[in-house]
């Protein structure tokens, strides 16, 4: 492969790790405005996420086997295209079936990316964790956009323009992308710019059981707190907000945005030092974060929300070095799409998780008391990784 070609790889990787995460945070935002025009309370809206949000995870295993298999640049042209259809559909809806629809054509579509999109970066990257840092910085800017995006649209156009816009720009990077896949540009390839040495089958087989663990309670704790996090401004934060969405979605924005800047944190450390250690202290760390979140409201409650937000955001980036380091070469779009069925499928239950707690007791306290356990499941099981050395770091690229 080309340098030229894999510099522009990876920009494509990073745009589509922006723009998976900012449109499927689009509607925990928007949803807010919903309640008058469909006569649904919270609750039930939220519920109609809930099929994207399972495709969006449960989907990436095939769309990883199909990866390997077939050629991950027309599945990534496949992947802007598709969500950019996901998003206009929503817009045109005129049901609550037809967003639950809309949405469950972006999750469907958006599934592509991680398994199919990640496996794509660590093939064209030099040094992994810093390049991994870099993809997460991406979709955390992503998830920071979203909501302040879905925010400033739907206030200003109405909640429709909130997805026809990023569903406009969605469209754009896939025929860009497929432009530049024609023409050889952005070349086919299926070896690693870098190779590293096969894993030991042993400690593979061990490393994927324990990671799949610690993955699915990371993505429920990702999951419910990202779908819940508009609400809990909402409803704790109003004294800060003032009460207005542009207000809520702009302090959940700047969370995201706090927290963008962590996985190059994440990266830097799993290229220098044992990625086991930084992982199984990164989820320690967020124990005590989540246990304090229970009780607190204003600008307190913001200033613990940040700090959860930046463990995970170390956290995300050695977790992938480490998947990519027990996989052979040949299978992992496969195991990232195995990963995500867990971190972004199953782990889906978050949301529902959110609206249940919150209807049943009016609050968050539980749901951070549930998160608080899940993080300590997450250090037992990590901490009984194959232990790991720190790589060789290779010249700047």
């Amino acid at each position: 492969m080309t340098a030229h070609s894999s510099r522009l790889a990876v920009l494509f990787a990073n745009l589509g790790h922006f723009i998976t995460h900012g449109v499927m945070l689009l509607y925990p935002t928007v949803v807010l405005t919903l309640g008058a025009e469909f006569h649904l309370g919270w609750g039930a809206l939220m519920w109609l996420s809930v099929p994207g949000t399972v495709l969006y995870g449960l989907a990436a295993l095939p769309a990883g086997w199909l990866g390997d298999r077939w050629n991950a640049e027309w599945m990534m042209v496949l992947f802007f295209l598709g969500s950019g259809v996901g998003c206009v559909a929503t817009a045109l809806a005129s049901s609550p079936a037809g967003i639950a629809v809309g949405l469950a054509l972006t999750g469907l579509f958006g599934s592509i990316y991680h398994p199919v999109g990640t496996a794509w970066l660590v093939r064209n990257a030099v040094n992994r964790g810093r390049m991994l840092g870099w993809n997460g910085i991406f979709g955390q800017a992503g998830v920071g956009a979203g909501p302040l995006a879905a925010g400033a649209l739907a206030t200003a156009f109405g909640w429709r323009a909130a997805f026809l816009v990023p569903g406009a720009l969605c469209v754009a990077c896939g025929l860009a992308l497929m432009l530049l896949v024609r023409v050889g540009a952005v070349a086919a390839t299926r070896t690693d710019r870098r190779p590293q040495p096969e894993p030991d089958r042993g400690d593979a087989r061990r490393a994927f059981a324990l990671l799949s663990i610690t993955m699915l309670c990371s993505g429920i704790v990702f999951q419910a707190m990202t779908s819940a996090l508009p609400k809990l401004f909402a409803d704790r934060l109003a004294d800060v907000t003032g009460g207005g969405l542009v207000g809520t979605g702009g302090l959940v924005s700047l969370v995201f945005v706090v927290s963008s800047l962590f996985p190059l944190l994440g990266g830097y450390l799993a290229d220098r030092f044992s990625m086991k250690l930084v992982y199984v202290l990164a989820w320690a760390a967020e124990i005590p974060i989540l246990a304090a979140a229970i009780g607190l409201y204003s600008t307190p409650l913001l200033a613990v929300t940040m700090c959860a937000f930046c463990m995970q955001s170390i956290a995300t980036p050695v977790e992938n070095s480490l998947l990519a380091r027990y996989t052979p070469g040949r299978w992992r779009a496969t195991a990232f799409g195995a990963k995500f069925v867990l971190s972004l499928g199953v782990s889906a239950l978050g949301v529902p998780l959110v609206a249940t707690v919150y209807d049943r007791t009016g609050g968050f306290s539980w749901l951070f008391v549930i998160l608080a356990a899940l993080a300590a499941i997450a250090v037992a099981a990590g901490s009984f990784l194959p232990l790991d050395r720190a790589p060789a770091l290779a010249p700047a690229e």
